[in-house]
């Protein structure tokens, strides 16, 4: 397989990078580790169980990783170890179905809201802080579903995930910024819109977590911000329209702002 290089800098390789993925645990997760293994990348998988990780390729070899635990709120303790790390991927997340109790509102929000998006900002204070010379352009896959502008039967999934995409909406065009004082190129940022797969969150999805994470990786090395994987056409047009939307409305609005520090 041909490298591909970083359009920041040609003569480093998209290939053979350091890779964090959250929710490394779950069936996107996984399927995520194997197709980024295929293609030469070191893998750190970042999980909230304690059951040692147990991955193997299609040949039926376990595929080498290196498994950290952290926990929604302990954000923070993992800046040593995003330090390493060229690619992260946030993909952690729960779905509550029908339950509306005060503590399913709280662990929605922060599980697949407020989490990801204190690890976006910590990872781009990070990778500001170290040298950009001889690395690859840090960044960030951020999973937040096609349920951002539709129904996912799941009142609070839907609620979390808006809440996540606003978010990503509002403060990717800061973090994406470059730094001419200190040579940051800024973070490259895709947004992750996946249609219903199989999953333990989603038993009757109706694609395979492993078509999904092959057309995500395909759909990067074409250099998309925006992936979409759904068997759902009208995502593909509606979904351009509202993050292009949101986008004009922020620019429109917002003052600008200094880089993180």
């Amino acid at each position: 397989m041909a490298a591909v290089s970083d359009p920041i800098n040609p003569a480093l390789p998209l290939t053979g990078r350091t890779v964090a993925i959250t929710g490394a645990g779950g069936t996107l997760g996984q399927a995520l580790l194997r197709r980024l293994h295929r293609r030469g990348d070191r893998l750190i998988a970042l999980t909230s169980g304690t059951t040692p990780l147990e991955i193997r390729d299609g040949k039926g070899c376990a595929i080498p990783l290196r498994q950290v635990g952290w926990a929604v709120g302990q954000e923070e303790a993992l800046a040593p170890l995003l330090a390493e790390v060229d690619l992260l991927v946030l993909n952690h997340g729960i779905n509550v179905h029908g339950d509306r109790s005060v503590d399913s509102v709280e662990r929605s929000l922060e599980v697949n809201a407020l989490s990801l998006w204190r690890l976006l900002e910590l990872f781009a204070r990070v990778a500001r802080s170290r040298p950009t010379v001889s690395r690859p352009r840090p960044e960030v896959w951020v999973n937040t579903s096609e349920a951002e502008i539709q129904v996912a039967i799941s009142p609070l999934y839907e609620i979390s995930k808006r809440l996540l995409g606003q978010l990503l909406s509002l403060r990717a065009p800061v973090l994406e910024r470059p730094d001419g004082a200190t040579g940051f190129p800024g973070l490259r940022i895709r947004r992750l819109v996946l249609g219903p797969f199989r999953s333990n969150l989603n038993p009757v999805g109706v694609m395979g977590a492993d078509f999904v994470a092959n057309e995500i990786v395909r759909q990067a090395g074409w250099n998309c911000s925006l992936i979409i994987v759904t068997p759902n056409p009208f995502i593909y047009l509606l979904m351009p329209l509202t993050t292009l939307g949101r986008w004009l409305y922020v620019q429109s609005l917002c003052r600008d702002s200094p880089p993180p520090t």
